[in-house]
Parts: C-alpha cells; sequence; structure tokens
C-alpha cells in the first residue's frame, strides 16, 4: 500500500509540474542591478525553436495534429490520475493566470488578469485579483469570485470527499471575498504565502468544483463550460484522439487554427505516425531526429543511405548465409530461412517509405525545462553514510555526462547548478560549490574515512583460538562483522540513520559554499557547527542577517584562504586506494546496485549509466548495473527504494518552495516502521533543509525568498542525495509549414497564435465534423466506443 501511495504521489507531481511549467510560474522581482549583472547570476536559457511568427503572418485555418503519449485518463488537473495530456487540454481550454515566458519567469495573463497583487502583509496576507472584464465562461456566465471560493473549498483538504492530487497553498486560505465589484476577488491567507500565484492557475469553473460527484467523476471525460481560445470539442477513446474547435466566445486574440487535434501515440511509434502524415507536431526521441536529418540530407535516395536502418544488418556474409540456407537441402531450415528474409525485406521496404515520409519535416530543439540526476539510495547500505555519498558525487565529472547526451544534438551541455530552478530563473544559482567539484583523491579520501580502505575487500583469516575451551572474547574488529540482527556493518538501517541525523551530524569538517556560519565561514552537515535544534538554527540564520561572509564573497568568487569549495576528509584519514583499486570493509567490496530502464527509448541513461560506472571504478567503487523494462523501473525499483544508483529526472518548477519540498522533504518513520518518503525517493534529508523550504514558502519579500531558496539548494547539495547531470533535450519534429509551435523549453504555448504559413493554410481541408453542440456551447464529448454524449 505504501509503494502504490509513493508511485501515485509521483504521478501527481510530475503532472502539477508540467501544468506549472506551462500554464503559471511564481513571480520573483528582478534584482537590484539587474541586465548583465543579473544574467551572469542566474545564467542564460537555451533559445526556444519554434519558428516564431508575427501572428500576421500566420495563415488563417487548418487543423494540426499533435501527438501526445496517451489519451488523457482525465480531465481534472488536479485529481492524480491526471497527466501531460491532461495539462495539454486544459493550457488550451481554462483560464491560466500566469504563464511563463522563454526564461522561466512570470508574466500575468492580461487575456485573465488586469492585475493580481498583494495589497496587505499585516495583520494578514491579502491579494487582489482584478479579472478581466470581458472573460467569460463557454456557457457566457461571467468568470468571478464563485468560481475561486468553489476552487479553494474543492482543494482546501477540508473535505475529504473531494479527491485531489494535492493541497499545497489552497490550505492556507482563511477566506474569498467579491472585492469592490464583480470583477475584483479578495483572496486572505491565514498564513502567509509566497507561492500565491501558483494558484488558480488552471481554474475551472463551479459546476466542476462545486460539488464532489461533479469533481471526481464528472470533470474526467468532458468539461461543460470551459474559457480558452479553444473549446472541447471531442474526446474519442476509439480513435485515441481529442479534438479543440475554436471557442466563439473567446474575446482575446483569436486562435488561427480551425481545430487542435491530439493523437495518442507511443514514442516507438512516431516516426511511422509523421512519415504517413498522421500527426503533424511529435516530441521525439534521438534516434527518430537522428532518422529525420538522415532523410533531409539524402533526399535523393528518398533518405536511405547504406549501412543505415534495417539493411545496416545485411552484412555480405550474412545475406549469402541467409539465401544459401534458403536455397539449401535442409527444408525445415529453408523455410525459417525464406520467412526471416521476407520479413528482412518487409522491414527493409517500410523503413524506405517512412524515410522518404521523414523528409517532410524539421527538427526543432531546445533544453527541456527538467533535468536528470543521479539518484543515491541513502536509506540504508554504504549510501547511508554521506561521506561515501559524496565520494560518490566528487567521483563524476558532471561536464563529460553532459556532453554524452547534448553535445551531439549541438546544445549547450552545461550541468545544472541548482534542483531548485534551472538557467534563466530567477531563482537559479549555481550552489554546486556546496558540494565540491569533481576530485578523484578527495573522493578516495571520503572513502577512506568512511572504513572503506583498499584492504578492506579481503577477508582477514580469523585468529587462532585460546584456552582449553577452545573459547576467547573476539576483538571489537571481530564482532563487527556481523551485527545481532544479522545485517553487515556496512549496512545502516533508516532507524539507524535517522537516530544519526536527530543526534546531530558528523563534526568532521566540512567547508563549502552555500550557507554561513557565525564566524563568517560557509558550513554545511556534517561540519563543526552542529544543528542539533531550532534554537541554534536560528542563532545561526541571524549571524546570517547581520551579512557574514563566508567562503565565496560577495562578488561570487572564493575568498583567500578558504580553499576550494567541496567535501574534505579530515586530517590523519588513511591513504585513499589506486585509481582502479578496489575498496571495501570487514572483508566486503563496496559494491552498489545500479538501476537502468532497458526500454528502446531509454539509451542516453544507459550511456550516461554506463560512463558513471567507470568512473565511479577509479575511486574503487563497484557498481552491479541492473536492467529493468520501462514499466516497472519506476514503480519497482525507484519508488520501492529497491536499488542504491539510479539515473530519473524531474521536471522545473518555478515554485521550488511548494513543489520541490516533497521532493527533498526528510523521510517520517511510519508505524509500521517503513518510511514515508512523500517524492524523496532517495530517503535523504533533513530537518533544517524542511525548515528551509518553510521559510521560504512563508517569505512574502522576494528577494528574502530567493536567499532561502538558495541556502536550501546548498544543503541538498551537501547532503548528496541527489547530483543534477544535465538538463534533458527537447526534440520535437514538426512540418515547416507550422509556425509558433515545436519546443517551447520553459515558455507557455500560446494556442490562439499556434498555426501554418498562408499558403499551407490555404490547401487545408475544411474544419472537422464534430457533434452537434450542446446549450451549454460546447460539443459533446464522444463515450468509449466513439459515439456522442448528445446523440
Amino acid at each position: 500500500m505504501a509503494q502504490a501511495r509513493t508511485f501515485q504521489t509521483f504521478r501527481s507531481r510530475t503532472l502539477r509540474s508540467v501544468a506549472l511549467l506551462t500554464s503559471s510560474v511564481l513571480a520573483v522581482p528582478a534584482l537590484a542591478g539587474c541586465g548583465a549583472d543579473e544574467e551572469e547570476l542566474t545564467g542564460r536559457p537555451a533559445a526556444q525553436d519554434i519558428a516564431q511568427t508575427v501572428r500576421q503572418k500566420v495563415g488563417e485555418g487548418g487543423t494540426l495534429r499533435w501527438a501526445v503519449d496517451s489519451m488523457p485518463t482525465t480531465l481534472n488537473a488536479f485529481q492524480a490520475d491526471a497527466d501531460a495530456a491532461t495539462a495539454r487540454v486544459a493550457q488550451a481550454v481554462l483560464p491560466a493566470l500566469f504563464t511563463l515566458d522563454p526564461k522561466g519567469r512570470p508574466q500575468r495573463n492580461p487575456d485573465f488578469l488586469e492585475s493580481a497583487e498583494v495589497i496587505e502583509r499585516e495583520p494578514k496576507q491579502v491579494v487582489l485579483y482584478k479579472l478581466n472584464q470581458k472573460a467569460v465562461w463557454s456557457d457566457g456566465r461571467e468568470i468571478g469570485a464563485p468560481d475561486f471560493v468553489s476552487q479553494w473549498r474543492a482543494l482546501s483538504g477540508q473535505n475529504t470527499a473531494f479527491w485531489t492530487a494535492r493541497n499545497a497553498g489552497y490550505d492556507r486560505i482563511e477566506e474569498i471575498q467579491k472585492g469592490a465589484n464583480d470583477l475584483e476577488v479578495r483572496v486572505t491567507f491565514k498564513k502567509p504565502y509566497a507561492d500565491w500565484r501558483s494558484l488558480f492557475t488552471p481554474l475551472y469553473p463551479k459546476d466542476v468544483t462545486g460539488a464532489p460527484n461533479a469533481f471526481n467523476d464528472g470533470a474526467r471525460n468532458t468539461i461543460k463550460a470551459t474559457a480558452g481560445p479553444f473549446i472541447l470539442g471531442a474526446v474519442d477513446r476509439k480513435k485515441k484522439d481529442v479534438t479543440l474547435v475554436r471557442n466563439p466566445r473567446w474575446w482575446g486574440d483569436q486562435p488561427k487554427l480551425d481545430a487542435l487535434v491530439l493523437s495518442a501515440v507511443p514514442r516507438n511509434k512516431r516516426a511511422g505516425a509523421l512519415a504517413s502524415g498522421k500527426v503533424d507536431v511529435a516530441e521525439v526521441d534521438r534516434a527518430t531526429a537522428d532518422r529525420i536529418a538522415l532523410a533531409v540530407r539524402n533526399k535523393s535516395t528518398g533518405g536511405q543511405q547504406p549501412g543505415h536502418g534495417p539493411a545496416a544488418a545485411q552484412t555480405p556474409a550474412k545475406a549469402l548465409k541467409s539465401w544459401a540456407l534458403a536455397n539449401g537441402s535442409d527444408e525445415e531450415a529453408a523455410e525459417i530461412a525464406q520467412a526471416a528474409r521476407e520479413q528482412t525485406a518487409e522491414a527493409i521496404e517500410r523503413y524506405a517509405v517512412e524515410q522518404a515520409g521523414l523528409r517532410g519535416f524539421a527538427v526543432r530543439k531546445t533544453l527541456e525545462p527538467a533535468y536528470t540526476q543521479l539518484a543515491l539510495n541513502g536509506e540504508s547500505g554504504p549510501l547511508a553514510d554521506d561521506r561515501v555519498r559524496r565520494a560518490v558525487a566528487r567521483a563524476l565529472n558532471r561536464k563529460e555526462l553532459a556532453e554524452i547526451v547534448l553535445r551531439p544534438l549541438g546544445l549547450p551541455a552545461n550541468p545544472p547548478g541548482s534542483h531548485l530552478a534551472l538557467e534563466g530563473q530567477r531563482d537559479y544559482t549555481d550552489n554546486s560549490g556546496a558540494l565540491g567539484e569533481q576530485n578523484t583523491q578527495e573522493a578516495q579520501a571520503l572513502l577512506a574515512d568512511a572504513g572503506w580502505t583498499p584492504g578492506g575487500a579481503v577477508k582477514k583469516p580469523a585468529p587462532a583460538k585460546a584456552g582449553p575451551s577452545g573459547s576467547a572474547s573476539a576483538s571489537p574488529s571481530e564482532g563487527a562483522e556481523e551485527s545481532s540482527d544479522g545485517k553487515a556493518p556496512g549496512r545502516e538501517t533508516a532507524a539507524g540513520a535517522a537516530k544519526k541525523r536527530q543526534e546531530g551530524p558528523s563534526q568532521e569538517g566540512l567547508y563549502i559554499v552555500g550557507d554561513e556560519g557565525a564566524d563568517g565561514t560557509r558550513v554545511l552537515a556534517p561540519a563543526p557547527v552542529s544543528y542539533e535544534d531550532l534554537s541554534v538554527q536560528q542563532r545561526v540564520m541571524a549571524a546570517d542577517a547581520d551579512g557574514a561572509q563566508g567562503a565565496d564573497g560577495a562578488d561570487g568568487k572564493k575568498a583567500p584562504g578558504k580553499g576550494a569549495a567541496g567535501a574534505y576528509a579530515p586530517a590523519g584519514t588513511a591513504a585513499p586506494v589506486a585509481a582502479g583499486g578496489r575498496v571495501g570493509k570487514d572483508g566486503k567490496a563496496l559494491t552498489l546496485r545500479f538501476v537502468l530502464p532497458s526500454g528502446p527509448g531509454s539509451d542516453s541513461l544507459r550511456a550516461v549509466g554506463e560512463r558513471v560506472a567507470q568512473m565511479l571504478k577509479r575511486i574503487g567503487v563497484q557498481t552491479q548495473i541492473t536492467k529493468v523494462s520501462d514499466e516497472s523501473y519506476f514503480r519497482d525499483h525507484i519508488a520501492s527504494g529497491q536499488y542504491d544508483l539510479a539515473l530519473y529526472s524531474w521536471p522545473a518548477t518555478a515554485y521550488p518552495a511548494t513543489d520541490a519540498r516533497p521532493i527533498y522533504a526528510k523521510p517520517e518513520p511510519a508505524s509500521d516502521g517503513s518510511l514515508l518518503v512523500e517524492q524523496n525517493y532517495t530517503r535523504v534529508g533533513t530537518d533544517y533543509i524542511d525548515q528551509l523550504f518553510d521559510q521560504a514558502a512563508g517569505e512574502l519579500d522576494e528577494d528574502e525568498a530567493r536567499d532561502l531558496v538558495r541556502r536550501t539548494d546548498a544543503r541538498i547539495w551537501a547532503a548528496a542525495g541527489s547530483i543534477p547531470l544535465y538538463q534533458r533535450p527537447e526534440l520535437v519534429a514538426t512540418r515547416p509549414a507550422v509556425l509558433n509551435a515545436g519546443a517551447f523549453g520553459f515558455a507557455t504555448p500560446r494556442f490562439q497564435d499556434i498555426g501554418f504559413t498562408p499558403a499551407a493554410a490555404k490547401k487545408a481541408g475544411p474544419p472537422p465534423v464534430l457533434p452537434k453542440p450542446s446549450p451549454t456551447g460546447e460539443a459533446g464529448a464522444e463515450s468509449e466506443d466513439g459515439s456522442s454524449e448528445d446523440e
């Protein structure tokens, strides 16, 4: 039950992040001295690639077919089984009060808001929304305070009859009232909430959120009243597509397209769907992108190239052997060989046809607002020791790993410096110095300090027994070979790890960048300063407020005399292992279980994983790589904790204080002895990280909130449970005639601007024929068998 709940939570977190990235964000003010100085601090995001074109040059009409991974399981974005397709529909048909720009920064959406601001901070936070006077639902009703009130009550967590995925933020609201007129909404908070801009996006009509039945079941297959540039036309689960059509009541810039069709196409079938003309836009993997590039480069041969595709496996020797078997005297062998030859010929022909079709596409690319990390499971085993985790982290050349994935695509290969924001976002600063750069010698020294030494992998012979009875008291080292519960001393239980954290971190000196101690030295646990209780933490924070300088000076450079940032083994540590040698403890080699997905779309992950294993071997750490099916990778291994090392990705968020907290929150013990981990699948966390998150979520001074996020991230780096490796590539195949669509990066798609070139739009046929509209103005959603619900 706990495993299932954890996996479900991950899915809801993923949906929440997808929705945030494309529909709403937290506004953070510009820093003092913005411009070049700010960009130097926050970095520059990769440019979006969408064939951006002004509206006047986009043709009128046409139907765009856009591939999604699957049919939306629900159209209610706040339910646990909502997915990316749910979010895509919501973006096009529902109000989004705030949207993201290409730098991942918030913008008020003028289609719905004239203004939104905090008008009172004391005694309580009050936010005043002034709505666009033209904003109406598709049934003609004005968007207003009743919709805000209804959504707050459904998502606040007070009424458990509503099946919601999360209630973050809504649980801090005390009341919602109409303002001076029907277009003003006053929201009063019982606790300060910095991420208030994340709320009410998407906004559902009160007909959906007003009653549990409507919320839980009514919005799964249709939404009767919407308010976006498009409305829901039809949901055809038999054909596996969702059709969106123009909203006749839309008050903003009119959509260029007649219709937008979201078609469910699995990733491994997208090359065929593109080539056959089934879809016009599809996110693709590296292999499909390479096929498109090859097809465009070799137009004269229909996209074929010797040694590529199914024909690549047909060497002259293999072809001769196949012919001999097919024409030999052994009838059974000949029949098998002939069938194989026919299958190969069909595959080659099918590949050639697809390549010819792929010539008509371009690949648009940028960096996706998500990063891939190396996760280190700190619940038990060697990685329960933070010194071992830091050693693993400092063995990694993150730049080299990023280049494996991004350099062949011509994308920037800069390893992320933050867990909580990506380059370009205002919350981004590179805090990786809290852990330190790659350093093989330091990594080896950390292992030695943790007791993992070159000679430790060799089991020592038992000493001769003494005394007439042949028994003698074992030495402490002998008695430690196996504990009373039968566990090896190298494996620390979750309870033991939690107890150590409560008792205070190791006092061995770890001087790093990211949090200031009272003496002006930046210190992160384990460190000479012990953060055992809140009072000590408050004193350290007070020292921060006094402006104490740390290892980094005000200009971000290392202060003289402090040395390089990172984790250091204490004086007197045993000599490190020679490169390539094995380390061990009590006769057992240090071997980590490395779980990787085996699916066809996971080639990059496996390549990175194998390179990580080679880097760890240099410091004496062995890895046991296990490849499992994509379906069971998260459910049976990551969520359940059956791994030591793993690679998976987290989407970025504009609300790290709210959305990132469950990922890094300290696991809490359950009554049955298990751990409640939320989405913290590394099982690594501290009370202080949780407290910093809470402070950031309640800090209304946006500069102070950003500083709290930075300090939180530095602590996460120091804990070494999650090591960001690279920002994921975003590859989108589109027809060249498609404008204002492709690799959006951070930016929210502006659906009303998406369309075709004027010439292509003229060739487009009439809009799709839909079921008869209902009295509310919405076309009827189709049922499971494809029949209209209005029939």
